[in-house]
């Protein structure tokens, strides 16, 4: 016995650090503070990309030890070798793929579901957090025009979200291995690759998939929608999920979801939006009218981190008559039986995940403290600076700009009489590159070479969106 003992307290005594003192905590907090407060003051001045550097030695660097290393020390590490390298997509210059804001009070939120560590699986264990993530869910229902049947759940992110959707669906349409083979989804060659993925993971992978063309504004085309369900109805096929999209990630085109959704009623085909990167435009009033019929789907899914400037981390699924979200997912182990009668909503009976951290409040925070005014006039602000950049940027010499934009994103292409468009519009991206005061990045539509302009983040204003357009029209010169 007094071998285990002196045993028990050699093992006691090594991993004592785990259990911090107050002083420690006080003094790892205001470090880590310091920290963060360095990078976002130097965030103006940071280059918006940044090479990665060597990586035998960061490798090296970020090396875990078996005894312990000072806390500034890890932080320099961070600093030098994670903080300072790749997208900074904090930067209010960051015009690639769909920008992600990072709020400062969304991640003392994080911090502070870290530190209480509920969990928020099963509303029994942490019936505060459960609720408000509800309250949260809810009040997104409300934004998107969803009645009181809608239910839904928080992600991780988009991709998470969209296979929650596509569950739903299929089991809501009683779609069995059998029928796979004969039921048809349809979407466009625009409609994101997650998408796909999703219904690939699903287990949905050999469905019939019909790519609906595209009109001249890069929209899904209606007519040939509706014409190709009749077809294949005739066909002996079973028409079951439309895909549209509320902001492609290409182009930022908003499929016409009112007409969608009248042929989707009409049909009987299960309509879900991609709305993770437009859907938070619902907030502001103009953004609402520009998405009208998203309240008619029956699932579309939000990306928290785009649109209302999260961490990146989290996603939303909202399902319109939520019993079938549930449907889909409530499972129960006996070692759970002790909460078989729990009053509060459980996370867990609405998505693949049990064990789940606390992702609501990242998402309630911001908005408690700031109010949702604050967020809608911000993504306003948005709409009206891709407005501006796109008509100031058809003033540059050489440039070709897409369809007008729906949100807040703009395509454009070099196009000088004497030289190749393609090669023209990479050598800009090029050079814009090179240039490094703003980020951009480029697609291929139809063919052609493109470059993207997105404007979303909180605090890009319209002096940043002046900067973009000096450097295109700067590193355009270079080209002719």
């Amino acid at each position: 016995m007094r071998s285990l003992n002196n045993k028990l307290e050699e093992l006691r005594q090594i991993a004592a650090p785990l259990e911090s003192s107050p002083a420690t905590r006080l003094a790892h907090f205001q470090q880590a503070g310091e920290h963060a407060e360095r990078f976002l003051r130097s965030l103006p001045q940071r280059d918006v990309y940044a090479a990665a550097g060597p990586r035998e030695e960061a490798v090296d660097a970020l090396a875990i030890p078996e005894s312990p290393e000072p806390f500034e020390e890890a932080l320099q590490v961070l600093d030098q070798y994670v903080d300072g390298i790749g997208h900074n997509l904090g930067s209010s210059r960051f015009f690639a793929y769909i920008p992600s804001g990072g709020l400062h009070d969304s991640a003392i939120a994080d911090y502070l579901a870290a530190v209480s560590n509920r969990y928020a699986g099963v509303g029994a264990a942490a019936p505060g957090a459960t609720r408000l993530e509800h309250v949260m869910l809810r009040w997104l229902a409300d934004v998107v025009g969803y009645p009181e049947s809608a239910e839904g759940d928080l992600t991780s992110g988009g991709s998470m979200a969209a296979l929650s959707a596509v569950v739903a669906a299929r089991e809501a349409n009683n779609l069995k291995s059998a029928d796979v083979v004969s039921a048809v989804v349809y979407l466009t060659s625009h409609t994101h690759h997650t998408f796909r993925k999703a219904l690939h993971v699903a287990g949905l992978g050999e469905c019939v998939i019909r790519e609906i063309p595209l009109d001249p504004n890069r929209r899904m085309d209606c007519d040939k929608l509706q014409a190709q369900i009749l077809d294949d109805r005739n066909a002996g096929l079973r028409p079951w999920l439309i895909g549209a999209s509320a902001g492609t990630t290409d182009t930022g085109a908003v499929d016409p979801l009112d007409r969608i959704a009248d042929i989707a009623a009409e049909s009987n085909v299960w309509m879900h939006v991609d709305a993770a990167y437009g859907g938070a435009f619902a907030l502001c009033d103009e953004g609402r009218r520009r998405l009208k019929g998203l309240e008619r789907s029956d699932s579309l899914i939000l990306d928290p981190h785009k649109g209302f400037f999260l961490p990146c981390g989290v996603g939303v699924v909202l399902v319109r008559e939520g019993q079938k979200l549930y449907d889909a997912y409530h499972a129960r182990g006996v070692y759970m039986q002790d909460v078989d009668g729990d009053t509060e909503r459980s996370p867990c009976d609405y998505s693949a995940e049990l064990t789940r951290p606390f992702r609501a409040l990242r998402f309630w925070l911001p908005f408690k403290v700031h109010g949702s005014q604050a967020f809608a006039a911000a993504l306003e602000e948005k709409l009206l600076l891709t407005e501006y950049f796109y008509e100031q940027c058809g003033n540059i010499p050489g440039i070709k700009l897409g369809p007008s934009p729906d949100l807040s994103i703009v395509t454009f292409r070099l196009c000088p009489d004497a030289m190749d468009a393609n090669v023209a519009s990479r050598a800009l991206l090029e050079a814009m590159l090179r240039d490094g005061r703003v980020f951009m990045t480029s697609t291929t539509i139809a063919g052609q070479f493109t470059i993207r302009m997105a404007i979303l983040t909180y605090h890009t204003h319209l002096d940043d969106v002046d900067l973009a357009l000096l450097a295109i029209k700067e590193c355009a010169e270079e080209i002719f």
